[in-house]
């Protein structure tokens, strides 16, 4: 038996849910209120010591992490095989992974985070913020959300992390240029990783972003329009959802659009 501790605004989450339906696996959901903080809770802390999600259990054992997962599955359930044969395209592979876990899911959450949690956080009281931000047990992820929580979009993060988004798809488009996939000829676990980051793009009506690189966009296309996708995350995303985070994203544009520029120069 397969539960999956998720929340549908997770690319971490999100990216164990593809890998999921890819390989056609029967799994439960159990979500996790993120903007309320519940990942900090003693219960989910005693399965997740580092507080984030997703969170697998398969026969009662637990797996953190969502690149670990990923290929925790891949060895568990390798029928429909989503990791190259190759030695050196499975390096390739892991070095890609430590790029989005390394620098693009931080640079998402830079992003993400001022518009879909700070609202929330920003509703309770100074003390109730301090109290719930002070529980993360990381001291770099505990530090930028304190700076996000002050800040919103004008913390330094942001900069940054448009920067990231930028080189990460001058990256992709080069990669993409000689093969049809991120994982080689075969879409694979590196696609799968990867396609979460551009929902973000997406709900949040920032595709000019991809605008100048037409085989990033190609990929995209192609990447949203299979059905592990459309199960793992477009299902999540109901018009109503999508409508509010794009008045969201397009409020956010002006300041996205200058740090993109900056960085493009």
């Amino acid at each position: 038996m397969i539960t999956l501790y998720t929340n549908i605004m997770s690319p971490c989450a999100q990216k164990v849910r593809i890998v999921l339906a890819e390989k056609d696996l029967s799994w439960t959901a159990r979500p996790v209120d993120l903007a309320n903080k519940e990942n900090l809770e003693s219960w989910y802390l005693a399965l997740n010591p580092l507080g984030v999600v997703p969170t697998l259990v398969h026969n009662e054992q637990p797996v953190i992490e969502s690149s670990v997962i990923c290929e925790y599955l891949e060895d568990a359930f390798p029928q429909t095989p989503l990791r190259p044969s190759d030695p050196l395209q499975i390096a390739k592979m892991r070095v890609w992974l430590k790029h989005i876990d390394n620098k693009l899911h931080p640079s998402c959450g830079a992003l993400q985070w001022p518009l879909v949690m700070r609202p929330g956080l920003l509703a309770k009281s100074e003390e109730e913020q301090q109290k719930l931000i002070n529980q993360i047990p990381e001291a770099p992820r505990r530090e930028r959300q304190r700076r996000l929580l002050a800040q919103g979009l004008e913390a330094p993060d942001v900069a940054g992390a448009v920067k990231v988004y930028h080189d990460t798809i001058v990256q992709m488009e080069a990669t993409l240029k000689n093969q049809p996939w991120l994982s080689g000829d075969m879409f694979g676990i590196s696609d799968c990783a990867t396609a979460p980051y551009f929902q973000t793009v997406i709900q949040f009506d920032w595709l000019q972003m991809l605008e100048g690189f037409p085989a990033v966009q190609d990929w995209l296309e192609r990447v949203t329009v299979r059905e592990s996708y459309q199960q793992a995350v477009s299902a999540d995303f109901n018009a109503e959802l999508l409508a509010d985070l794009k008045a969201r994203g397009r409020d956010a544009w002006a300041i996205v659009s200058k740090h993109l520029q900056a960085a493009a120069s």
